[in-house]
Order: C-alpha cells, then sequence, then structure tokens
C-alpha cells in the first residue's frame, strides 16, 4: 500500500511538472502587465521602459508598463500579491518594498511568502545633492554646518518612509547630526522643493536628479555607494568623505505572485537578463547610473530578506512612521 500511494504521488507530482512545462512553451499567451508602484517619470520608470521594449520584441507579446502608485508601493505589491499566479502580472518593487515590512503596520500581504522572485534587475546609488546657489560645495562642509546649528538644516525627501528618508536618518546616527525632515509626495516634488530653495539638500535616486546635476542647477557632494557612480565620477562617496561603512543603494527587483510555476520564473528571468544585455537598451540604462544586475531568484530572495533586516533596524532606530 505505501509503495502503491508513493507511485501515485510521484505521478501525480511528474503530471503536474509535464502540465507546467507544456505551458512555460507557451507562454506568454497574453500581454504581461509590468506594475509600477510610483507614478511616471521616477527611477523605477526610468529603468522599466528600455527593458519592457526588449521584451515585447523578444517575447513576441507586449510587456505593457501599467501605473498603480501610492501608499510607498503598497498598493502596487498588493496587486500582485493578490494576482493570479501565471507571470502575466508583475510588479517592479523597489528598496521601499524590504522597508514597508517594518515600516507599515497591518501590510495586507505578507513580504516574502506572497511574492516569487525573478530578478534583481538593477541597484542604483543615491547622490546628496544641494543648490547650485548653496554656501555647500562639500559633504564635510555639510556635516560642518549641521553640527554647528544643530536643527537648522532641513532636507527633503520622497515621503516618509522612503529610501530619500532612511538613508539620511542612517546619515544622522552615524554623523552625529540633527538635520530636519521635510517629506514631500514624490521625488519629483522634493526636487521642486530643492530647486526653489524649500529644502537645503536631498538623497535623490541618481538617475532622478542627473538632470539638474547636468544642467548646474544642482550640486552633487556624495554618493552613498562604496564605489563611486560611473557617470558622476568626479564625486566622492560617502565614505570618501569621512563617514567609513557607509554604503547605501537603490534596489529594483522584479516579482510575480506567489506559487508562480518554476519554468516561467526561468523564462522570465532568462528574458530579462537577455533584454538588459541587449547593447542600446544597456547603454541608456547604466547611462542614467544604473548597475545592472541580473540575479538569480534565489539571490533576490535572500537580498530581500537581508534588506528587511537592515532596514528594519534604521525604521526603529530612528522612529520613522508610514504617512
Amino acid at each position: 500500500m505505501k509503495t502503491a500511494k508513493l507511485l501515485a504521488a510521484l505521478a501525480c507530482a511528474a503530471s503536474v511538472l509535464l502540465a507546467q512545462c507544456a505551458f512555460a512553451q507557451t507562454f506568454p499567451s497574453k500581454p504581461i502587465r509590468l506594475v509600477m508602484p510610483y507614478p511616471p517619470g521616477g527611477s523605477s520608470d526610468i529603468l522599466a521602459r528600455p527593458i519592457a521594449n526588449e521584451m515585447s520584441k523578444s517575447l513576441g507579446q507586449p510587456v505593457l508598463i501599467e501605473y498603480k502608485p501610492g501608499a510607498g508601493s503598497t498598493i502596487g505589491a498588493d496587486f500582485i500579491a493578490k494576482s493570479a499566479p501565471d507571470g502575466h502580472t508583475l510588479v517592479m518593487l523597489l528598496t521601499a518594498h524590504a522597508i514597508n515590512a517594518t515600516l507599515v503596520p497591518n501590510l495586507p500581504y505578507d513580504t516574502v511568502k506572497d511574492f516569487t522572485s525573478i530578478t534583481l534587475a538593477a541597484t542604483l546609488p543615491l547622490v546628496v545633492v544641494v543648490n547650485a546657489q548653496s554656501n555647500i560645495r562639500t559633504l564635510q562642509e555639510l556635516i560642518a554646518a549641521a553640527k554647528a546649528s544643530p536643527g537648522k538644516l532641513n532636507y527633503g525627501s520622497a515621503g516618509a518612509g522612503n529610501t530619500s528618508h532612511l538613508a539620511v536618518e542612517y546619515f544622522k546616527s552615524v554623523v552625529g547630526v540633527d538635520i530636519v525632515h521635510v517629506p514631500y509626495k514624490g521625488s519629483g516634488p522634493a526636487i521642486a522643493g530643492l530647486l526653489g530653495r524649500e529644502v537645503d539638500l536631498i538623497f535623490d535616486s541618481l538617475s532622478s536628479s542627473l538632470a539638474q546635476i547636468q544642467a548646474g542647477k544642482f550640486r552633487a557632494i556624495g554618493v552613498s555607494t562604496a564605489k563611486r557612480s560611473h557617470v558622476l565620477p568626479q564625486v566622492p562617496t560617502i565614505q570618501e568623505s569621512g563617514v567609513p561603512g557607509f554604503d547605501i543603494s537603490a534596489w529594483y527587483g522584479i516579482f510575480a505572485a506567489a506559487n508562480t510555476p518554476a519554468p516561467i520564473v526561468q523564462k522570465l528571468n532568462a528574458e530579462f537578463i537577455k533584454a538588459m544585455a541587449v547593447p542600446e537598451a544597456r547603454q541608456r540604462i547604466e547611462g542614467y547610473g544604473y548597475q545592472i544586475i541580473g540575479s538569480t531568484p534565489a539571490q533576490l530572495d535572500a537580498h530581500v530578506k537581508s534588506e528587511i533586516a537592515r532596514w528594519g533596524k534604521v525604521v526603529r532606530d530612528s522612529g520613522a512612521q508610514a504617512n
């Protein structure tokens, strides 16, 4: 009886696997929706467009970008968590996805269990920028000014709990300075705030502020990663400016709903990596300062868990709260 049951179970598993493989061979059978949990024009949008364009050519089905912004990316994430696990609906989630696991009480989904990892597409430095008319010319001068007059300087962010907020809170705790937080509703309004000198500085995604830096309206005084950016090689890292060990980057992962069949995951993983390797797409992506990664699903799983632990400590230490 035990042998018969074992053989029956193996036969059932084999039939399921065969069905999944057959489905993968015909995938995609309709357009793929790539959900952006942020408004158009942000760093995720800049990265997604060339990828979607190349994948549409390769897969023979349109890869359509669909915007579901709001609530610190949790609206878009929740939409995917409740979507059919067939690979036709995906989401690009950023560092905030890991932050929200601690920041947002009573999330309507499990940050790890309700998603299937496809690939860690890319990472991007944050850049410390001030208005070009500011008297602050280096990160050392920023730190000195903040220590000389605690609470006098302020910084803008894309919203409470955003990476651009918590990166500064982490910076403040490491350096020992008091800089006042001014949250905006998105990176665009924060950039406008710095242009209008409503705030003294922002820690912004490099791709979002790059045009203002190149136009001479912003002065870049530091990048958040351990190595300098290839698009701003003249700008020192925060580590080089006297803050040992400081290494933060925004990251961009592709996810599907939990229980998406493994053959579909493997196919999507390969297609995303192939799309980012197309010379025209790669040049465009890297031209905005991104570092293309193209990880395995397992590597993205491990990265998310590590980031939940890392940012959870920053959230607790800073006392940050969701809007």
